[in-house]
């Protein structure tokens, strides 16, 4: 099993210095998916809010046993206000098909829940989100994981791993690999389905095929 290097602090160990410019505030102080969606809602806590459409909270059962962690909401899941509803969404879900993961037992969310972008002619184009702002938004995350509390917690693509596990994590070394952690009792670190999306056509093909294979080791341990 592979080993952590260390993340962020869980909230109860962030600087106080840090506290006025995190979402720690807005927990409720019991906390259930629904109170967390709509306290989310009227985040401001880093300056993403500016640009996103609206909050784009996860989605999906409290007593989800497989958590799926992406980096941020993209155009389609701003303008929807639902997380992986565009194209990486989609291929997420035939890739947890072919692999024999049941959506229907998946919660899916993302590190910051506003979309962050730049505007090129009439596109509005993924712009990475900062340590800041990830750091900003990671109460809310804390808290999904408290209310679902996944027995296989999933971190697709470098922002959500090194959000969560370390900065100095690899996907492309520790990919598939069960990764020990006290966020749940299973971790794996996967490439975020929208690289495959990138990757040249005559490797689009190959990359799925890894993908579906890292999501078999999860579905081995559901």
């Amino acid at each position: 099993m592979v080993s952590a290097a260390p993340g962020y602090p869980k909230l109860a160990m962030t600087q106080e210095s840090l506290l006025d410019e995190t979402a720690a505030p807005l927990i409720p102080e019991r906390p259930s998916l629904r109170k967390l969606r709509e306290a989310a809602a009227g985040c401001k806590a880093c300056p993403l809010w500016k640009s996103g459409t609206q909050t784009v909270f996860g989605e999906g059962s409290p007593k989800a046993e497989v958590m799926f962690v992406g980096e941020q909401p993209g155009d389609q899941e701003d303008r929807a206000g639902k997380p992986f509803v565009g194209p990486a969404g989609k291929l997420l879900g035939k890739a947890m098909a072919e692999a024999g993961v049941d959506r229907s037992l998946a919660y899916v969310t993302n590190v910051v829940k506003h979309f962050n972008w730049r505007a090129r002619g009439k596109r509005r184009i993924h712009q990475k989100p900062n340590w800041s702002e990830i750091a900003a938004c990671r109460p809310w995350l804390d808290a999904e994981l408290s209310v679902v509390k996944p027995r296989v917690l999933v971190c697709l693509g470098a922002t959500a791993a090194q959000a969560l596990l370390g900065r100095q994590f690899r996907v492309s070394r520790d990919r598939g690999k069960a990764i020990e952690s006290d966020l749940a009792p299973v971790v794996i670190a996967t490439v975020h389905p929208s690289s495959i999306l990138r990757a040249r056509d005559e490797d689009r093909e190959v990359e799925f095929a890894a993908f579906v294979s890292d999501l078999k080791t999860i579905a081995a341990h559901l």
